[in-house]
């Protein structure tokens, strides 16, 4: 299989109402701002539902354990395995050769979240010195080991196109969360946050190059591509109940060489995204965008 042979870009537009698209922990769950008030999820949040996205398509592919297409970074209400932590994961994964020249080679070959978005594996020793501290306690012996991977996916954080409006509800619940359930419980009150409606647009790029040292391929490119339309199906929770967040529209840049046609920063240019949903795409040199509806 080859490696990814033409630089991508792309782009999504989604629409918010009524929900909270990425709560701060920070700031008691409140929809993520910047100091402007726009409205704002963050990189990590969107790269977990792509993990989730790649994972539902995986199970519905059959679960064909080796090959190559199984996610590493599970979270613990979609994971499809047994492992209890990464390191867990990584040592059923990749054996006796964790720790090795070959883990990146392997990790790569094996995950496709690895080779797509790189991965930290900072893993410590289970081994002990055998030597003892003056305070009579074990000496560390080998602190571990620490190997990074550098992915060629990369994915911007999403920004409303506006400032937000966020309504803050009080909510309160009874329950019996201790004893024998015999006692009524003394109502908690709370707070729960959404933002009432705010079109987002994030941009990402697959960079050919870096492509070639984890082994990231065009059928990678294109399952990305394939999940990006669907990113919010199956996502649903109380804070972003169904329909409450979908994809209006993905733009799909693909460059004809591997350098790219353009910079990504002239092509994020390109778009101009309205508060409606509705946007302009200008045209640019050798570079025509793919326009994908949401699903």
């Amino acid at each position: 299989m080859t490696t990814l042979q033409n630089k991508i870009d792309f782009a999504v537009i989604l629409r918010v109402k009524n929900a909270n698209p990425n709560g701060d922990p920070l700031n008691g769950n409140r929809p993520r701002t910047d100091y402007s008030n726009f409205g704002e999820m963050s990189d990590v949040s969107i790269k977990r539902k792509i993990r989730d996205r790649l994972i539902e398509r995986w199970v519905n592919d059959g679960k064909k354990e080796d090959d190559g297409n199984m996610i590493f970074v599970q979270s613990d209400d979609r994971k499809v395995d047994d492992a209890k932590s990464l390191r867990a994961r990584a040592e059923v994964g990749l054996g006796k050769e964790l720790g090795s020249d070959k883990t990146a080679e392997l990790a790569c070959k094996k995950w496709l979240d690895v080779r797509a978005f790189g991965q930290l594996f900072a893993l410590k020793s289970n081994k002990k010195s055998g030597k003892k501290k003056e305070d009579g306690s074990d000496e560390e012996g080998d602190t571990g080991v620490s190997i990074g991977i550098r992915g060629p996916v990369t994915v911007q954080s999403a920004f409303s196109v506006e400032p937000i409006d966020i309504s803050s509800l009080q909510i309160t619940k009874s329950v019996s969360g201790e004893g024998d359930g015999t006692k009524r419980a003394s109502d908690t009150m709370g707070m729960k946050h959404r933002v009432d409606q705010g079109v987002y647009v994030f941009y990402g790029s697959m960079n050919p190059q870096l492509a070639e040292k984890t082994g990231f391929s065009d059928a990678d490119a294109t399952a990305i591509k394939q999940i990006l339309p669907k990113l919010f199906e199956n996502d649903e929770a109380a804070a972003r109940p169904a329909g409450s967040m979908e994809v209006l529209k993905v733009i799909w840049w693909q460059h004809n060489c591997k350098a790219g046609n353009h910079s990504s920063a002239k092509i994020h240019r390109t778009l101009k995204v309205n508060a409606d949903g509705s946007y302009e795409l200008a045209n640019l040199d050798g570079l025509m965008p793919e326009e994908i509806e949401g699903f």
